[in-house]
Formats: C-alpha cells, sequence, structure tokens
C-alpha cells in the first residue's frame, strides 16, 4: 500500500495493478480498488458515488502518469526545486534557509541525473545557474536588522559554491 500526495492530504493507495481499463470501470470495479481497510458499504450512496468516482479517477491519473516518460516527470520535479527557491527568495526579508535547501536538492537532482534529463537539462542547469546567482546577490544584499529577526539572513549555507 503506497500514498498519492494531492492538496487535500495524503492518500492510501492500492499497490495491485489495475485488471480494468482507464475508463471504462464499473462501481464492482472502483469497490475492488479501494483502498485496504476502506469500507464502501458503510458508505451513503452518494458518499460511495463520489468514492467510487475518487477511486476511478486515481486509476486515471496513475496511468496517464505511467504514458510519461520519468525523465520528463523527474525534469518537472526539479523545475518545481527551483520554483520552490525563488518564492524563498521573494519573500520579504528572503528566507535564505529555505531557498538554501530548494536549491541544494535541486543541485542535487541535476547532478545525480546527469546527462539522463534529455532536452530539459540544460534548461534547468541554466535555471539552477540563475536561482544560485539571485540567491547569492540577496545574501550579499544589507538586510535591515528589523527584518532579520528569523535569522534568514544569517545561514552560512552558500548553494552556489
Amino acid at each position: 500500500m503506497s500514498t498519492l500526495w494531492t492538496p487535500g492530504g495524503e492518500v492510501p493507495v492500492d499497490d495491485r495493478p489495475s485488471t480494468a481499463g482507464p475508463s471504462g470501470s464499473s462501481a464492482a470495479d472502483a469497490a475492488a480498488e479501494a483502498p485496504e481497510g476502506f469500507d464502501l458499504d458503510s458508505l451513503s450512496p452518494e458518499e460511495r458515488e463520489q468514492a467510487e468516482q475518487y477511486i476511478r479517477e486515481l486509476a486515471e491519473s496513475r496511468e496517464r502518469l505511467k504514458s510519461v516518460p520519468a525523465s520528463v516527470v523527474v525534469a518537472n520535479h526539479a523545475m518545481g526545486l527551483y520554483e520552490l527557491a525563488a518564492l524563498h527568495l521573494a519573500d520579504q526579508p528572503p528566507n535564505l534557509t529555505e531557498a538554501t535547501v530548494a536549491i541544494d536538492a535541486l543541485g542535487a537532482l541535476l547532478d545525480g541525473m546527469k546527462g539522463r534529463l534529455g532536452e530539459p537539462e540544460a534548461t534547468l542547469r541554466e535555471a539552477m545557474s540563475q536561482i544560485q546567482l539571485a540567491f547569492v546577490q540577496l545574501k550579499k544584499r544589507p538586510q535591515d536588522p528589523a527584518t532579520t529577526e528569523s535569522g534568514d539572513g544569517d545561514s552560512d549555507d552558500d548553494p552556489a559554491a
């Protein structure tokens, strides 16, 4: 049993392969795919229909995800790390500690996947250089002592190193 992250929280996902196609799933198929320990019979008819629909949609999402090359998914996640770092750098004052975590994670991912991300790799490496440069510029910028109470500007971590 695995979990799938959703904006509403983590959802248990059955790891058993689906025998039904992603589109023609019946209520019985949805019930068979329900997470272990989840009793569809205990739900009202409306709740059961919603749960079955959710289970079918989750199965369809998993099938769509499997059809995308892993390098594309990994590159997308790498871009998410870049965006996360940028968000922390855009804070007032910049949250250098959290930006460092995201930048270091992006660097680790790119170093570990060197030569395996295809076309997006050059763009991701350029994005990494740009976010590192922004980090260094913000770190060197004089900070107003009243805005650095959180200690974010005092981090000795330097992702550009």
